[in-house]
């Protein structure tokens, strides 16, 4: 039980570390960050004195970069709340040691999302107009009442499973932080102690939260793939969309959260907990997953390519032969079958595989989201010459301001709450190592401070 004890000691003073130590590498990466979101901010601020027309957009391809990265962050936020719910379902526990990051993921990538949506309307003000004038008969109602459920579900699902560890925060760091932290953490442990009562109602809150998240996380992004479907494109009619989305945004969603475990493994150095095991496993559920988007293309190409309807020859010649095949033969070689190769060979199935593999997949993911949007506004509706987009300086700057600000937002994340799931870690770990008959899982109970007595 010594070893036992030590091990716990030693898990938090990990997840406290980011907390007490702040170095100037953290510093000099904030600042870079703001930097690239000044920079932003100054491309916004020339979009909304000229108006849309510095973009690429225009009449006959009115969504662009915009929608595209709002489509992929929007994806991305299934990195969380959906991974883990599934996760818990279904009773992995190798996933403890990620659950927390994968969770604050989705609440940062839904925030970043939601906000190309405001930027792409040109005119912010206009976003009220959906409230007072929208009608429940259109998908981007949908899709703000599906966002809006979705943000507040997964702020709450990230909120509830951190308690506990909200509250041992407050405990060892009690006098020994600055005052607005101090008050921070006893706020938001709403008066944890761990006794059985409490424990009881944590376990049942979180049982309620991961049912009800998997549904409204699978409704989100189905309403945003009706979005494009319900609009009259060729390339874009198919009653597919919807579980190609999800699947696409699962797929995604698993790429970037290696991504952010394999740069806060390294950052805090967190490779007794987040093992080489957690890279791998999430590796095989990647290549499931492009294996399912593999089956997904080739099911909705051959099915319009079979039957080869006006304007999908056009199409077609445009992602196989034209303008955006080299895009295209990426996201299918680069983002999907390469990823499938890197899990199956021993050689790369390994953390270092496994973030290249992730690194391919999120860049092919986004890469894909940009060709169904502006392809599939390039096929004319009329006997003219097809359109041309090419984003400005003020999109990709735009682009790069928000990547920034989900990095920073992440960042700031790790200096102010626990980025490992502790109670969850050392429960995981108690009931692996502590001998038969252990009936009170300890880790959920906050440890008293030296001096401290009580029961």
């Amino acid at each position: 039980m010594a070893a036992l004890s030590e091990w716990q000691e030693r898990l938090e003073e990990t997840a406290l570390a980011p907390i007490r130590r702040t170095g100037r590498r953290f510093w000099a990466l904030v600042a870079f960050l703001l930097a690239v979101i000044g920079w932003g901010a100054y491309a916004y601020s020339v979009q909304l004195r000229d108006g849309l027309v510095v973009t690429g957009m225009r009449d006959r391809i009115s969504w662009g970069l915009y929608i595209s990265t709002f489509v992929f962050f929007i994806g991305i936020s299934h990195a969380g709340t959906l991974i883990s719910a599934i996760l818990r379902v279904s009773q992995a526990r190798w996933r403890t040691p990620v659950t927390r990051m994968a969770e604050f993921v989705t609440v940062v990538a839904l925030v970043c999302g939601a906000s190309y949506v405001i930027i792409d309307l040109g005119r912010p003000d206009r976003l009220l107009n959906v409230v007072i004038y929208g009608r429940w008969q259109s998908p981007i109602i949908w899709d703000v009442l599906a966002i809006t459920t979705y943000l507040t579900g997964s702020i709450t699902y990230l909120f509830v499973p951190m308690i506990p560890d909200l509250a041992l925060f407050r405990d060892r760091l009690a006098g020994r932080t600055s005052r607005w932290r101090g008050w921070l953490y006893t706020v938001l442990a709403i008066g944890w102690n761990g006794n059985a009562t409490q424990r009881r109602s944590l376990t049942s809150a979180i049982g309620v939260l991961m049912i009800l998240i998997i549904p409204i996380a699978v409704s989100v992004h189905t309403v945003v793939s009706w979005i494009f479907a319900m609009t009259l494109r060729v390339p874009w009619n198919s009653a597919l969309f919807g579980a190609f989305f999800v699947a696409g945004a699962i797929f995604s969603g698993i790429g970037i959260l290696i991504i952010v475990m394999a740069v806060l493994r390294r950052a805090y150095h967190l490779e007794e907990y987040v093992t080489e095991k957690h890279f791998v496993y999430l590796g095989y559920l990647m290549a499931t997953f492009a294996a399912i988007m593999i089956y997904a293309n080739i099911s909705e190409l051959l099915t319009h390519g079979y039957k080869l309807s006006e304007g999908v020859e056009f199409h077609f010649r445009q992602l196989f032969l034209a303008e955006f095949a080299p895009l295209f033969w990426f996201y299918l070689l680069g983002g999907l079958v390469t990823p499938i190769v890197i899990a199956l060979l021993p050689a790369t199935r390994n953390v270092r595989g496994m973030v290249v593999a992730a690194v391919l997949v999120t860049l092919a993911m986004w890469i894909e989201r940009y060709v169904i949007v502006v392809t599939g506004l390039r096929v004319p509706l009329m006997p003219y010459e097809p359109a041309s987009y090419a984003p400005t300086w003020v999109e990709w700057s735009l682009l790069a301001a928000g990547l920034a600000l989900f990095a920073l937002l992440i960042t700031v994340f790790t200096k102010v709450f626990p980025i490992i799931a502790v109670w969850e870690v050392a429960e995981d770990h108690e009931a692996t190592v502590a001998p038969p008959g252990t009936v009170r899982p300890a880790a959920l109970e906050t440890p008293k401070l030296a001096g401290e007595v009580g029961p």
